[in-house]
């Protein structure tokens, strides 16, 4: 039994706001921005995979991601900017069912905005409020997340949060970075 079977319901209708974010699950209409996204050199430059050139890689990530609400009762959430009504990214946890760095069946931490939304704090906020529900809705006592050495944003982010650094391990595209976080450290931080 996978540690949220408690909370489909609750999982089922998920949507996370924040003062300025609402994090939805993603619907089939979200293809051009999500195409946006993954389409953008920047974006993808420490994620180990070359940015879509088509459309319809983007249709078969959001039926991926929609199929993971489905089997596992989570996944990454679209971010959607209040004041612009526009998918700005997407942010949230999801279940590792395939194995990183020795690890399987955990949640992982993960968020990507667009460009022009970097550097005004919505991967902090979004992840936030990922992180709560992750403690209090799911009961997780430890999440994950990992980010590509290079990447001094998202790490900067991780450690802001309160992730622990726990170990790297090398990728394709290089070494990555493993953090944790544990339920008792995120709410006395």
């Amino acid at each position: 039994m996978l540690p949220f079977s408690g909370q489909n319901l609750k999982i089922q209708m998920m949507q996370l706001e924040t003062e300025r974010l609402i994090l939805r699950k993603f619907k089939e209409t979200d293809v051009e921005r999500m195409f946006l996204l993954d389409s953008d050199p920047e974006v993808m430059k420490y994620i180990g995979l070359a940015p879509l050139t088509d459309i319809k890689e983007s249709e078969k990530v959001i039926r991926m991601i929609q199929q993971q609400y489905t089997d596992n009762g989570v996944g990454r959430l679209a971010v959607i900017e209040k004041e612009s009504g526009l998918l700005i990214g997407w942010s949230g946890l999801k279940l590792l069912t395939q194995e990183i760095n020795g690890y399987v069946n955990v949640y992982d931490l993960g968020y990507r905005f667009l460009p022009e939304f970097w550097g005004k704090g919505y991967a902090l906020e979004s992840a936030k409020a990922s992180l709560n529900f992750g403690f209090n809705d799911l009961d997780a006592q430890t999440i994950y997340a990992h980010a590509h050495s290079e990447n001094e944003g998202s790490n900067h982010i991780l450690k802001k949060l309160g992730f622990q650094k726990t170990g790297e391990f090398v990728e394709p595209d290089g070494t990555c970075f493993w953090y944790e976080l544990k339920r008792e450290n995120y709410f006395t931080s």
